[in-house]
């Protein structure tokens, strides 16, 4: 069995990403929210080459009381997956509405939103961002 994550030789991106390599890329007051969200990405949306739709995924935490603000996306599509907590998704609209693990969301091009951990454990969700070109 091979264990390794990127073809080796090829200069095609990796098809798997290991937790133990995903890099770090921790942001204060995120669009104008509170605390830390603290990321772990398998790459980030300056890494993909020309052509491809995902720029960028990654594993999120966010402590109890943190937030990401609310922001708008103008060209690109944003999926939250809840892994574990209890969070609040603010929508385009202004809606809130709690969101738990399984559940996702999205913001499509021209849409807003926030999301703030209103538990008492971490609030963990992947997050994937995809764009045409």
């Amino acid at each position: 069995m091979n264990d390794t994550a990127a073809p080796l030789g090829s200069d095609r991106q990796p098809q798997v990403y290991r937790m133990k390599d995903l890099v770090p890329w921790d942001r204060e007051k995120l669009a104008g929210g509170e605390g830390i969200l603290y990321g772990k990405y398998s790459f980030t949306r300056n890494d993909p080459t020309p052509g491809m739709a995902i720029k960028e995924i990654g594993w999120m935490i966010l402590q109890p009381g943190d937030s990401i603000g609310m922001h708008k996306h103008t060209n690109n599509e944003d999926v939250y997956v809840i892994v574990s907590g209890e969070g609040l998704f603010t929508d385009s609209d202004g809606n809130e509405i709690p969101v738990f693990d399984g559940d996702i969301t999205i913001a499509r091009p021209g849409d807003s939103h926030a999301l703030k951990n209103i538990g008492t454990s971490p609030l963990i969700f992947l997050n994937f961002i995809g764009q045409l070109d």
